[in-house]
């Protein structure tokens, strides 16, 4: 990885909640790859690939609690994990049956 990378500009949009100009790629890795799996797009999947390294995608993909259901299902695929290898999973269990609506 490239330590003078930057997220670029264009990706701006999939970080609507927070101040964008204080994303750091090393300190907010894992913020910065779930949110880039939850709801990016093609541009931003190779730029994560390029930016870090597939360990360090997959650790995330480990250990992040915040992955949606439908990307974590990609993911869990792509890098062929189990359900108990995923936090996610964890998350979603426990949220079963908490919203009767």
């Amino acid at each position: 990885m490239d330590s003078q990378t930057q997220i670029p500009e264009k990706f701006k949009k999939f970080f609507w909640d927070i101040g964008f100009e204080d994303l750091d790629i090393q300190r907010h890795k894992a913020f910065i790859i779930t949110r880039l799996l939850n709801f990016g797009d093609q541009d931003c999947i190779k730029w994560l690939f390029n930016t870090y390294s597939k360990e360090e995608i997959k650790d995330v993909v480990k250990n992040s609690r915040s992955l949606l259901k439908k990307p974590a299902r990609f993911w869990q695929l792509y890098f062929n994990l189990k359900e108990d290898e995923m936090r996610c999973f964890e998350v979603f269990k426990k949220m079963e049956g908490m919203f009767p609506f």
